[in-house]
């Protein structure tokens, strides 16, 4: 029994493990610079790098647990990739925005393309759950 082809949740959640290992670098970076091992310590660039990695490890998951299981249950590709772009699109944005080199703009549209893909995903997940049970 071979499993099921999911190379479009592969691409995104590679693209997004080695986003997180950048948000991480940033964080461990300025801990060292700054010699603060626990919490912030005030430090507001510390504490905005701990946020960006904070709420990176918030959302992404999430999204890409629905993208997985909507890829598995037979979404057309085209769907999977742009709830994908939307995803690390938003990801990206929302760091920087976070991190500072954006603006609030930019964390907001970021959070934005975030919330699209979360939302958009769960809802065709209900859709199909719905229309899957209703056929049986």
């Amino acid at each position: 029994m071979s499993a099921a082809p999911v190379h479009w949740t592969l691409l995104f959640a590679g693209t997004c493990a080695l986003l997180q290992c950048m948000l991480t670098a940033l964080v461990i970076a300025q801990r060292v610079r700054s010699g603060i091992n626990f919490l912030d310590g005030g430090d507001r660039t510390l504490l905005r790098r701990i946020r960006a990695h904070g709420n990176f490890s918030e959302t992404a998951p999430m999204a890409l647990l629905l993208m997985l299981l909507l890829e598995l249950s037979g979404v057309a590709p085209a769907w999977l990739v742009m709830l994908g772009m939307s995803l690390l699109l938003g990801r990206l944005l929302h760091a920087a925005g976070v991190l500072g080199w954006g603006g609030r703009s930019t964390q907001l549209l970021g959070m934005a393309l975030t919330l699209a893909a979360l939302s958009l995903s769960g809802l065709g997940c209900i859709g199909l759950a719905y229309t899957r049970a209703a056929g049986s």
